[in-house]
């Protein structure tokens, strides 16, 4: 089964390059359905056919590639980036990309990107289960193996560079994966972005200690220590005004 993809930028010669890369890397396995140069035009193929993976420049005219994201109706497709401004990124991890490319492109760098766009299918393919007990698992995928982690027993999701530490009560688990990718998977009452590169548990936390700056300390039942962003500082006094305990 190949997948549909849509290779949207303003730009002839960009568009060109990135479908002789796809046949190149990906063969059969994506087929590009769609060529758009704008934000309205993609809205409009994507009434007409199904689409599987955006390959989405930011800044096009009209409208950026975000805007793109934000105006779709039904579910989003993965999404890989492709532009010439690397000061998106964190931007575009937000938003739950697969990936963020640079112009030029490599042969190279975009087999990476096939190969995480199936890992990602994998993962949406095992779902988060809730077995006959009720228990919640996380599938985790470690080589060949997946094993399904119950959701109660990870305390802490950080991101490092291209991949996710994931420090669980029986051990710690290194995955390639974005951190936005896997907080779609996580129950949003029991977990909190805490920190551009960090999730907790909620109740893994023992106690929260205040910093100044708009910053916090978590201190963790396991023993361990966080300390929160300044742009997520109403997350943790929404955390606190729910029962998080503060010292004195």
């Amino acid at each position: 089964m190949s997948l549909k993809a849509a290779i949207v930028d303003d730009e002839p010669l960009s568009r060109a390059r990135l479908r002789r890369l796809l046949e190149k890397v990906a063969g059969s396995s994506i087929a590009v359905v769609a060529e758009c140069v704008d934000v309205e035009e993609l809205l409009g193929a994507a009434r007409e056919t199904a689409i599987d993976v955006l390959f989405l420049d930011i800044e096009m005219p009209g409208g950026d590639g975000f805007s793109a994201l934000t105006q779709w109706r039904g579910p989003v497709p993965l999404v890989v980036f492709v532009t010439a401004y690397h000061e998106h990124g964190a931007r575009a991890f937000d938003a739950r990309a697969v990936d963020y490319l640079l112009k030029p492109l490599s042969a190279e760098r975009l087999q990476q990107t096939v190969e995480r766009l199936r890992e990602r299918l994998t993962l949406q393919g095992l779902q988060t289960t809730a077995t006959d007990d009720g228990v919640r698992r996380i599938p985790l995928q470690v080589g060949q193996r997946v094993q399904l982690v119950p959701e109660s027993q990870i305390n802490v999701v950080e991101a490092q560079g291209n991949y996710l530490d994931i420090d669980c009560q029986q051990g710690r688990y290194t995955l390639r994966r974005t951190l936005a990718s896997f907080e779609a998977e996580l129950d949003t009452t029991a977990f909190l972005r805490v920190h551009r590169s960090t999730i907790v548990r909620t109740g893994a936390i023992r106690e929260i200690m205040p910093m100044g700056s708009g910053r916090y300390r978590l201190d963790l039942h396991t023993g361990r220590r966080l300390v929160s962003g300044r742009n997520y500082r109403d997350q943790i006094h929404g955390l606190i005004r729910r029962g998080i305990p503060t010292p004195g």
